[in-house]
């Protein structure tokens, strides 16, 4: 083995004339060896003729395998043209054998060349194959032993892959098509999902890599479902459409998406509503940087708006999305302008000029403190910039005669227990006050729950612990939330908003809510991992609830009441919910906004609850600032008491 290691870390040039001088002795053998089984005699060896065709054969024979690329081909990767090189190199060199025959008049028996030919085949192709498969073997003791489920064209190209990589060899293809079970595919057989557990016990099996590119995410949850106990790493492959645009390699393996345990489909958007407020138009969305904003911007800028206006508060997140955006415009060579303009929600003056200079048609207001617990220690910035950013943004539009106005919202604001929900209630309340006070203006708001890989999604933090090694946090064993994927949740954002008539609250199919505890479980498993609990004391990750953070719900909920009604799309509802007129909510805004200057947290909160908002807190006043100044004149009253003692 070793000398095999030595010969393959020579240059390129040594090991191509090593392969020449075996290749003449392969011929050399090949010919006396057809001579020897034609006549059945060695006297061949001492014919000057016979010695004289070779001579003027050889170099011809090896002139053709140089012609045919064989010596170019890289042993180890040896495919099909290197089999057809020396298919072909061998009926050339009998050729060769049979006119120097009749030139020099050598007399060489008829079948001698075919003969030849075959000896060709066996000495020059099979020590090809012979050393490919040495080495192949001297390799996959250091490979990881991996199983292949999907044995489709995806399957069989990562195989492929894989067998020339470094990393893992397939020793099983599993597939559900019963046809396929028994078979061989390139040297590796098929079995029956059944087998799995079996299977990763008896070939050692480390990781399983799922080849199913095209499957539903409804069947890919399926799939997990059977093997997300087997406590053996699971690993998806890219997309087709990622690989041939070249974004991604087949053999680039990730984690699997926790959209494929959700097991929830997108629904195709339809054109017209994605189109009806953005083609053509100039559009303008606050908070631009944020994960939903940013996402919003990418699905808007495929409708090919004339112009679009990015306004954002962060300037880091302000570059990060423009520079995306223009590469991609510059790629796909299309005429939209992109503003990058900074500012803050809460600058009334800034915000109204922009949309006036622009001439703003359509406003996605994404721009929010989202973040329960902050929310609840800066309750007068969460206020300021929720209520009254949206106000502020909303008069705006009003004034620059924007058609359109899509607020972003929460299922936090259905009876909110926490500041950031109420001021998001608070939010759809202005909206459809103002609404009902002039029609230049269509309002709409948009809820839902969380997105996948948003800023503070549970999922990315999950991953982080397990792999530090856990333990895995969340709140309580008990909590569930709605989740859904940020492409979809803009998708239907956009599509949602060209379906408002004034004052709408519409409210996205988020599917069934998913148990955070089971989430993480799972997300454990498919890492390769157990689940370190009572039951399983010996377990590799601990998963350990904290306790609910300030303002934190168990379960979210997407509807006040019962009165929802469908729409023209699948996947939204509309909620017809109470609502104040403006001469009701305007000295309700004016109070809550002088208590915010007087930095008065009992009168902010008393507010909130007048509000027909359905708040309903589980804390205290958590604001960070308001318990600084609450504890200092106690701590001052204690000061005064020991200097009066001493």
């Amino acid at each position: 083995m070793s000398l095999i290691q030595s010969v393959l870390k020579l240059p390129r040039t040594y090991k191509r004339a090593i392969s020449l001088l075996i290749d003449s002795v392969f011929l050399l053998c090949a010919f006396w060896l057809a001579l020897f089984m034609r006549l059945e005699s060695f006297s061949p060896l001492f014919e000057q003729n016979y010695w004289l065709v070779f001579a003027c054969a050889l170099p011809l024979c090896l002139l053709a395998f140089v012609k045919l690329g064989l010596y170019r081909a890289v042993l180890r990767y040896m495919n099909m043209q290197a089999v057809w090189a020396i298919a072909l190199g061998s009926v050339v060199s009998a050729m060769f054998i049979i006119g120097l025959s009749f030139t020099l008049n050598a007399g060489i028996p008829r079948t001698v060349p075919f003969i030849f030919m075959s000896l060709c085949l066996i000495f020059v192709g099979g020590s090809r194959i012979s050393v490919r498969a040495v080495i192949s073997h001297q390799l996959w003791h250091k490979k990881a032993s991996v199983l292949i489920y999907g044995a489709g064209s995806a399957g069989r190209q990562l195989s492929n892959a894989l067998s020339q990589g470094p990393e893992y060899h397939a020793v099983a293809f599993v597939d559900d098509d019963i046809a396929l079970h028994r078979s061989v595919i390139q040297g590796i057989r098929v079995y029956s999902p059944d087998e799995i557990s079996t299977l990763v016990i008896n070939k050692k099996v480390e990781k399983i890599l799922l080849a199913m590119p095209s499957a539903s995410r409804a069947r890919r949850k399926e799939v997990l479902s059977k093997i997300d106990s087997l406590g053996v790493e699971v690993l998806t492959i890219p997309g087709m459409a990622d690989v041939v645009d070249g974004k991604a390699k087949l053999e680039e393996f990730k984690d699997v998406g926790v959209e494929d345990l959700l097991g929830r489909d997108p629904v195709e958007p339809k054109p017209e509503l994605m189109n009806a407020d953005v083609a053509g138009k100039i559009v303008m969305v606050t908070g631009a940087g944020g994960s939903i904003g940013s996402e919003l911007c990418r699905q808007i800028i495929l409708l090919k708006p004339a112009k679009l206006v990015l306004f954002e508060l962060s300037e880091f997140g302000l570059y990060t999305i423009d520079k995306e955006l223009n590469e991609y415009i510059l790629t796909h060579g299309l005429a939209v302008e992109v503003m990058p303009l900074l500012g803050s929600v809460q600058n009334v003056n800034r915000i109204e000029t922009v949309m006036k200079s622009f001439a703003v048609q359509t406003v996605y207001h994404a721009a929010a403190y989202k973040h329960v617990p902050l929310v609840e220690h800066n309750v007068v910035e969460g206020v300021r910039n929720n209520v009254f950013g949206t106000y502020y943004a909303a008069r705006a539009a009003i004034n620059a005669n924007v058609e359109t106005f899509v607020l972003i919202s929460t299922d936090k604001a259905v009876r909110p227990t926490n500041i950031m929900g109420t001021t998001k209630r608070m939010a759809e309340l202005v909206l459809q006050a103002l609404s009902k006070t002039q029609k230049s203006t269509r309002f709409c708001m948009v809820r839902f729950g969380n997105v996948l890989g948003s800023s503070g999604s549970v999922v990315p933090l999950f991953r982080k612990q397990i792999r530090a090694g856990g333990p895995v946090t969340l709140t309580h064993p008990d909590i569930t939330r709605y989740f859904m994927t940020i492409p979809e949740a803009s998708q239907l954002v956009i599509q949602a908003g060209a379906m408002g008539k004034g004052g709408d609250v519409f409210v996205l199919d988020m599917g069934d809510s998913v148990k955070i505890y089971d989430l993480a479980r799972k997300i454990i498993q498919l890492g390769g991992f157990s689940v370190k609990e009572d039951q399983t004391p010996e377990g590799d990750i601990e998963i350990k609830c904290t306790g609910l953070r300030p303002g934190e719900k168990l379960y979210e909920e997407l509807l006040i009441g019962d009165n929802v009604a469908g729409t023209t799309h699948e996947r939204i509802m509309s909620a017809q919910e109470a609502m104040l007129d403006w001469f009701e909510l305007e000295p309700m805004l004016n109070s809550l906004d002088e208590a915010c200057h007087a930095f008065d947290h009992e009168l902010i909160r008393e507010i909130l609850f007048i509000a027909p908002t359905g708040f309903n807190p589980t804390d205290g006043i958590c604001d960070l600032v308001w318990q600084q100044k609450v504890q200092e004149p106690v701590k001052t009253a204690e000061v005064i008491e020991l200097k009066v003692a001493n």
